[in-house]
């Protein structure tokens, strides 16, 4: 049972950042050269929104977000801090984030929102999104654990059904 919790957790922790790791691998893999301006305009707009430091803050806090709620896995914090840090950091997802960005967006649009996030509705906009994409990654995260012993139960009959039969 504590491995399935174990797994429950790791699933939890990992499936936004999955989805999100999947669609940028393969929005990344169809995509068209992009110039240097275009690469920079995205990189620019990266900086000017504080992507570093909102991703570093973001996977800190879902952390202890999922610390607070299973707290017996605090005896792997650090496996799963360097996990993260290791996987979804900012150095190891900046490339695919901005080629993102370049497929998602024009340069002349990057410069746009660049400004846009110079202004003071953009620099409110900044600070109070990764408060507000945590508390719905937290609604989300209630609404699995309100649900979670369903999971536990579908999970438990397929592993049954999984099982060769035993003969005597």
């Amino acid at each position: 049972m504590k491995k399935l919790w174990i797994l429950a957790a790791s699933l939890l922790l990992a499936a936004p950042m999955a989805k999100a790791q999947s669609t940028t691998s393969a929005t990344t893999a169809s995509a068209a050269p992009v110039s240097a301006s275009h690469r920079k305009a995205a990189e620019e707009l990266l900086a000017v929104t504080g992507s570093e430091k909102n991703t570093t803050d973001m996977m800190n806090r879902m952390l202890e977000s999922q610390l607070t709620q299973r707290p017996e896995m605090k005896a792997v914090e650090p496996e799963m801090r360097a996990f993260i840090t290791k996987y979804m950091g900012w150095p190891a997802i900046k490339e695919d984030i901005a080629a993102l960005y370049t497929q998602e967006f024009t340069e002349k649009e990057l410069k746009e929102l660049s400004k846009f996030y110079q202004t003071p509705t953009g620099r409110k906009t900044i600070q109070k999104m990764p408060q507000l994409m945590m508390a719905g990654m937290e609604i989300g995260q209630k609404r699995v654990q309100e649900h979670l012993p369903e999971l536990q139960q579908v999970i438990g009959e397929k592993m049954k059904s999984q099982q060769p039969a035993k003969t005597e």
